[in-house]
Formats: structure tokens, sequence, C-alpha cells
């Protein structure tokens, strides 16, 4: 690390924690929107394509414009995945490499590219597609009445997030996965090992014990990555089996009867493949619904005027979406030169999509800190941009509709009843605990 980067840091008004290069990457600073969008903020108005070098980190490139996201993103033969995918310290990749052989615990769909990742998409896509979605779409409200109603037996007050955010988007993709209820316990509880091991709730209350971590950029929690990777691969193991033997009406038995180019797609792909639709596909639904009713609680403007034309759901989920932004970055690596905004990206280099940034960049979004159910229209690249585009966008956007519909018809007031309180992680985050009290319509 060079001496003015280690003698750096950048003080500004609001912000008044340390160097900015170590902030970026510091899992503490996530759990607080105000302060990591100050931080943001300022990047994208005076250094917004900035070279970074964190402490334990290698370098990169740190990108926060609108703009500038989807230029990288829609040019992925000179951006790839598959070299780095996520922010991770040194010391958690040479521990990975060591076990796998490259830097990913997983080869799931984001660490892939062209032209793999296209064919493996490809199995499962027409699952994820409206027309496929339109056939689950009372179901899914009917899986929203449930949660909402198990919710109100509860009396007037509730914990929304582990009482209904994060079972309700849990329990449809297990359905369409093909995991039977009694086990959502345990797909919940590795879905936040995998997101979130640098955070304290989620360490203390994980049965494993180690100092490995692949993606939080805190090298002493206490979950065992490699534990949590064999407890999944195990688990689907057993799926596999058997799905070729006996298959469904599911998307584990396209996965596990999948095929590319004739032949069968290789072991650490399927599991990598099971485990990105269980855990991806409910964790980031669940902070969008908890985060989006937070802004509603806390604008009730908003919710009135929500309430009163729920025509306006599918722009309320889509600024819900835009608001939370729970998945907080992908990396890119740069296959040749390439010049932005005056900065040359050599060949080679890491690259950071910082998504949060880019869905409150001024340029972009008229007022882009007000949330507003109207707010049309609505570019928001939370769900990436470019042949990265989020498999489970649809499905995403369906339940949350469902869900919003089920509680504001049901619910004629509602209000917080403690501190909200966010995930400690620089990956995928989002509120852990937010309770509530509330008033049956």
């Amino acid at each position: 690390m060079s001496a003015q980067a280690q003698a750096e840091a950048i003080p500004f008004p609001g912000y008044s924690r340390g160097r900015i290069d170590d902030e970026i990457v510091n899992p503490e600073l996530y759990a607080n929107e105000d302060e990591i969008h100050v931080l943001f903020t300022k990047l994208r108005a005076e250094d917004p394509v900035r070279y970074m070098e964190p402490t334990g980190f290698r370098p990169f490139w740190s990108i926060t414009k609108h703009a500038d996201i989807q230029e990288i993103e829609k040019q992925n033969n000179k951006f790839v995945n598959g070299l780095r995918t996520y922010l991770s310290p040194i010391e958690g990749e040479e521990w990975i490499k060591s076990m796998t052989g490259d830097t990913h615990l997983f080869r799931t769909l984001v660490d892939l590219d062209d032209p793999t990742h296209m064919k493996l998409r490809a199995l499962t896509q027409s699952w994820f597609m409206p027309p496929n979605l339109k056939k689950l779409e009372g179901r899914i409200a009917g899986i929203a009445k449930e949660h909402v109603d198990r919710m109100l037996e509860k009396g007037n007050e509730c914990d929304f997030v582990k009482e209904v955010a994060l079972w309700y988007p849990l329990r449809v993709i297990m359905e369409i996965l093909g995991v039977p209820r009694e086990d959502e316990a345990f797909m919940l509880k590795m879905t936040q090992e995998i997101f979130g091991p640098g955070d304290p709730d989620v360490a203390s209350e994980t049965e494993h014990k180690g100092d490995q971590v692949a993606f939080s950029g805190q090298r002493d929690a206490s979950v065992d990555l490699m534990q949590t990777a064999q407890a999944l691969f195990e688990y689907f193991g057993a799926m596999t089996i058997d799905r070729r033997k006996n298959p469904k009406d599911d998307v584990a038995s396209v996965i596990a009867n999948g095929k590319i180019d004739g032949e069968p797609i290789g072991e650490r792909e399927a599991m990598s493949y099971y485990i990105i639709v269980a855990t991806a596909g409910h964790d980031t639904t669940s902070s969008v619904t908890s985060g989006g009713l937070l802004q509603l609680i806390k604008n009730p403007g908003e919710l009135e005027k929500l309430r009163g034309d729920l025509s306006l759901l599918p722009s309320a989920v889509e600024e819900s979406i835009r608001w939370v932004t729970p998945v907080k970055h992908f990396m890119r690596t740069a296959m040749e030169d390439y010049t932005l905004r005056g900065k040359t990206i050599k060949a080679g280099d890491g690259i950071c999509l910082h998504y949060p940034s880019g869905n409150r960049d001024e340029e972009v979004f008229e007022d882009p800190f007000s949330f507003k159910v109207d707010r049309k229209p609505n570019k928001q690249i939370a769900f990436g941009y470019g042949v990265h585009l989020c498999l489970g966008m649809h499905l995403a956007r369906m339940e949350i509709k469902a869900l919003f519909n089920e509680l504001l018809s049901r619910v004629s007031y509602i209000e917080l009843a403690g501190e909200p309180r966010n995930t400690h992680a620089n990956f995928v985050s989002g509120l852990k605990t937010m309770p509530i009290r509330f008033k049956p319509a």
C-alpha cells in the first residue's frame, strides 16, 4: 500500500469515521444507512471512479454512478465475473482458494461468465419468467395471506422481520425449488451464515466455530463458511439423487437432470445452482419487503397514498427495491485497458459496482433521498444490468406486491414498536429486526 494511501483520510460533513478506502468494505458501515449514503454521495460528486486500497484487501476501482455501472455491466466480454465476484479480504480469498482451487466458495450463475453462464441460466429461466409465474400467482397470494394470518394471530405487536419477512419469501422459493416445509429453518440458517458471516448476531447464533470468512471483510467472524457449504452440498446432493430417481414438477428436478451440450452439469455447478436459488431467492426479497414497509411507516403520507390507490402497488414495489437495494455490490475484472471518466482501468484490475449508490444518483433520480410510492420513471438497478440481470426479479416483484396487498387490506394502522436494526454485511444486507405495533382493519 502506498504511503499516500496509508496516510489518507477524507473528512467531510456528516461522516466522522476512518479512512474512506477501509470504510467502503466495512460491514459495520452498511448497517448504518445514513453513513453509507453520505460516503456514496461524496464519491459520486468528487471521485466516482476511485482506486481503492483497503487494508487487507486487493485493490479495486470503486464505481458509484448509475451510468458507469450500466456501462460496465453491459460489456460482459470486457469486464468478467469469474475472476472476482465479491469483496473479500485477501485472507478469506486465500483460504477459499486452498479449499476449492479458485476464489469462489460456490460456482453460481453470478460467479460464471459466458458461454457457461448463459447455458446454465437457460436451464431454469422459463421457471422465473412472467408466463410461468402467472400460474403461481394464486398460490403466492395464498402464502401471503397465511403469513399475515399468523401476524394478526399474535395480537397487535410482532417483529416483522423475524416473524413475517424472513419466512414468507422463503416458503415461496422453497415450494418452487421443491424443499419441504420442515427444512425451512435449516435453509434460513444457512442463508444467514452465507450472507452475514460477519454479523455479530449471526455469529453468536450459529453452531459453527472458526475464523474463516469469505464475504464480510471481518476476519474474526465465528461462522465457518466451509462447514456451511458442506452442509448445503450434502443436503442438495441427497436431493439430486432423489430427483434423478423421482423427478417432480419443480426447479430441483430441472437442476438435477440438467445437461449442457448433452452432458450432465458438474456436481459443483449443480450444488451451487441449488444454493443460489434457495438463498438469494428469498433473502433479498425479505430485505425489500421489510425495508419497504419501514419506509411506508416512516412516510405516513406515502402509506395513505398507496392505501387509497392500490393501482400504485407496482410502482411502490419498485421504489422499495430502489430504496433498499439488498445486493450492495458485485465485482468485475477488466480484461483489457479501459478509460472511464478520464481514469485508466488496467487489464486485470478489480472493479466494484456499488448498486445502492447508483440507486441514489442525483442525475437519474429526482429527489433521490425521498421515498415516493408513485415515482416514475424509476430506473433502479438493484437487479443489475445486462446478461447478469437477476433471474428471479419477476418473482420478487410478484411476492412483494402480494404481501403489501394483503397487509394494506387487513391492517388499518401500523407503527414502529422499537428500533429497527440492519445486518452487518457489505455484500447482501437488510433489516434483521423491526418491531411493529398494528391494528387489524
